[in-house]
């Protein structure tokens, strides 16, 4: 399993677009990719779950990743957020 922590610097946060947007990115993988927000988790590719945690800027997610392919989901996953989030 792989993992790293992100603080959000989006000004609106997780909201629908960059949300889709990952959720997109995270269905590219075969490996679960989960990310965690203040204790609560969900799957990176529910668009509808990313939406509820609420992610707001300057708040910081951990996301894991486990599964076959977690080298390129991790790269792929932490070059998402830093262009995008």
């Amino acid at each position: 399993m792989k993992k790293f922590e992100y603080t959000i610097k989006d000004e609106m946060g997780i909201h629908a677009r960059p949300a889709g947007m990952l959720a997109k990115e995270g269905k590219k993988y075969e490996s679960k990719i989960t990310i965690t927000k203040e204790g609560r988790t969900v799957e990176a590719s529910k668009l509808m779950a990313l939406m509820s945690l609420a992610v707001k800027c300057g708040q910081t997610v951990e996301v894991q990743i486990e599964g076959s392919d977690e080298e390129a989901a991790y790269e792929g996953m932490k070059s998402f957020f830093e262009a995008n989030l």
